[in-house]
């Protein structure tokens, strides 16, 4: 891994900002760098992960059907985009998209995080019950009680899941 220390921070401009830059060899996938921010002072983050090769745009369709799914590796760049259509919830690229590698239970931990968030902090009481159902919902699944479906949409070709199971379909550049 390489690390450059002591870089003005984008938002708090103090000289406590580490970029680091790792070489992933992904099995399924191929060599892909993860590139990182990170900052002591005001903890803002940002990461992302590129391929070294060219890839195509594709969308990625998943089926959860056993707990044993929920440990599928998942590669997702900042430019994808996720959606879970079951829950009607998706996670946009934008100035805060972050890529990383995970696993299906991961990015399923990242959308329990932000229902719980709403749960928590939402003052109209018909936000927290939905999200309290929602939460529900999430239990099942990782209890492989509950089927669920996870697409990831990358017109950079930087994403992936990989898993036979995955469907793949080729999609134009935008």
């Amino acid at each position: 891994m390489e690390e450059l220390k002591h870089q003005p921070c984008p938002v708090c401009g103090k000289k406590t900002l580490t970029l680091s830059q790792e070489d992933y060899n992904i099995p399924n996938f191929g060599e892909a760098l993860l590139f990182s921010m990170n900052c002591g002072s005001c903890n803002y983050s940002k990461s992302d992960i590129e391929t070294l090769e060219v890839k195509d745009p594709a969308k990625y369709t998943f089926t959860i059907e056993s707990v044993k799914d929920l440990n599928v590796q998942v590669i997702k760049s900042a430019n994808a985009t996720v959606k879970i259509p079951q829950m009607r919830m998706s996670v946009e690229p934008g100035s805060n998209s972050e890529g990383y590698v995970s696993n299906i239970e991961g990015v399923i931990t990242r959308f329990e995080k932000i229902i719980k968030d709403q749960r928590d902090t939402s003052e109209d009481k018909s936000v927290r019950k939905s999200a309290k159902n929602l939460l529900k919902k999430i239990w099942k699944i990782k209890e492989g009680d509950v089927k669920l479906k996870i697409i990831i949409d990358d017109p950079s070709g930087n994403s992936a899941i990989i898993s036979d199971k995955a469907i793949i379909t080729k999609t134009k550049k935008k």
